[in-house]
């Protein structure tokens, strides 16, 4: 008997990974405060020595920002994919299929342009079941605003398997399959 297909979420809807957030920002703000205490307490430090530190506090704390940075942002039209430094926005129809593999270290989008993207604000990195789900929650939203097997299959690409097979996700705390 096929697993009953859980609920769509309202749309807008977001993933991204909270976990991996916090953790990036919390040590950005407590590195930028100890470099920034530290080029205060140095007496030894002219002016630009202290400016130099702060500087590369604020250097450090922006690449940890834009390393939290990543989500993807499902909506009525489509789907916006936001990576470390670049922002792409995708309708449903492009989206044929939405795979994370055993092994994957984040959601990869197969397009109907033959190309895959990679979605880096669903990584199993942190809290795997909660990627896991994500990305099926996801691939049931591309499923059911038109694309994924219909589309696929009129395309001439894979089809994207049911999700209540083994290839959709089988036992997800050992094969999280195409999700």
């Amino acid at each position: 008997m096929p697993a009953a297909r859980p609920e769509l979420p309202a749309l807008p809807v977001t993933f991204r990974p909270n976990g991996t957030r916090v953790v990036l920002l919390s040590v950005g703000t407590v590195m930028l405060l100890v470099i920034t205490a530290m080029s205060v307490m140095l007496e030894k430090l002219n002016t630009g020595e202290r400016v130099s530190f702060v500087f590369v506090g604020l250097l450090f704390f922006g690449v940890l920002v834009l390393l939290s940075r990543p989500k993807v942002v499902a909506h009525d039209t489509g789907v916006t994919v936001v990576n470390i430094t670049r922002i792409r926005r995708l309708e449903w129809a492009e989206i044929l299929r939405v795979n994370l593999r055993v092994g994957d270290p984040w959601v990869f989008l197969d397009l109907s342009d033959g190309t895959s993207l990679a979605a880096l604000g669903i990584q199993p990195g942190v809290a795997k079941q909660k990627a896991v789900r994500d990305a099926r929650t996801l691939r049931l939203l591309a499923e059911s605003h038109g694309t994924g097997a219909e589309t696929a299959a009129r395309a001439g690409g894979a089809v994207a398997p049911d999700p209540g097979t083994k290839d959709a996700g089988g036992d997800a705390s050992t094969d999280t399959g195409p999700a």
